[in-house]
């Protein structure tokens, strides 16, 4: 029998009002991954993340974890789901051993040799207040409570926050670690840097619509280069309009730089009939190609606003 995806998120639309935060969201996670889900603040993220985990209902639409649906076997759910939220809010009079304790003994208890060995790994301190710690030092007890039952799925919202370099890498490992033993995480965040780094395949998200899914080898390869050209004297830009592949081609005295994909030779054919002294490449930043996704739609926007 096929094994079910470890999130399924089937046409999910939540609505408040005449307001749609999230319209129409599909998606597919599957045992073993690393699944990068992006967007602006605002964009839906934790609200698909909510409906995921019954925290909100849908106003259309299925979620399912583990092929459980997320509604009627919540509890069932929650025994193999580790979850830290963007806005984690604890105990402050305890200190963070208590609150793992706590919540431990509240699922039944978990391997406290686990926890300390977690604790070490993000360098936590579980015997102050909670009410003393820094911000990252509370992200790091989420962290511990995320993580420290194995469990086959975690749902992480923004959970670098306050964490320092170090601590980042760590978590980083951490997670890589997870999947390899066949779990999976569905790591939220606005920090394309982040999920750069640990994604197998990322989702980007926009005003509650999902417009793509990428695996994230496969957005490096496509992705455009930016060429620099040295030229021996001032050479304008238009010399390279209508060369396929070219995009954005800019002149500043003798350097001419632009992007481009594909093959290179309508462009060196240019280039060499300028005399062009050298010539450098580099990959467009994985932020440019963000920034592309999100680049604002008029036409979408104008028909918004006639809407409203």
């Amino acid at each position: 029998m096929t094994q079910s995806p470890a999130i399924e998120v089937d046409h999910l639309t939540k609505k408040y009002g005449n307001f749609t935060a999230v319209d129409d969201v599909s998606l597919s996670i599957e045992h073993g991954e690393i699944f990068g889900f992006l967007g602006p603040n605002g964009a839906g993220k934790s609200t698909t993340i909510r409906s995921i985990l019954d925290l909100i209902r849908p106003t259309l639409g299925a979620c399912r974890v583990l092929g459980l649906d997320s509604r009627t076997d919540a509890v069932e759910i929650r025994r193999q789901l580790g979850f830290l939220p963007a806005d984690l809010a604890l105990y402050p009079n305890l200190t963070g051993r208590r609150t793992i304790q706590y919540l431990a003994n509240l699922r039944g208890g978990v391997d406290m040799a686990r926890v300390d060995q977690l604790a070490q790994r993000f360098d936590a301190d579980l015997d102050r207040k909670v009410g003393e710690y820094s911000s990252g030092n509370r992200q790091k007890v989420g962290l511990i409570l995320a993580f420290m039952h194995n469990p086959r799925v975690v749902i992480l919202d923004e959970p670098i926050t306050g964490l320092d370099p170090l601590v980042q890498l760590e978590f980083h490992t951490l997670m890589r670690e997870h999947v390899n033993a066949g779990n999976t995480v569905f790591l939220s965040s606005h920090t394309l840097s982040e999920v750069e780094r640990v994604a197998d395949r990322v989702g980007f998200i926009r005003r509650g619509h999902l417009i793509a899914v990428e695996r994230m080898s496969e957005l490096r390869e496509k992705s455009l280069r930016r060429i620099t050209l040295e030229f021996p004297q001032p050479v304008p830009a238009s010399a390279f309009d209508g060369l396929e592949g070219v995009h954005d081609a800019t002149a500043e005295g003798a350097t001419v730089t632009a992007r481009y994909e594909g093959a290179m030779g309508p462009l060196l054919a240019v280039a060499t009939a300028h005399g062009v002294l050298s010539l450098s490449t580099a990959s467009v930043d994985l932020d440019e190609i963000f920034l592309e996704f999100y680049k604002e739609d008029p036409a979408q926007d104008s028909a918004e606003g006639n809407a409203a």
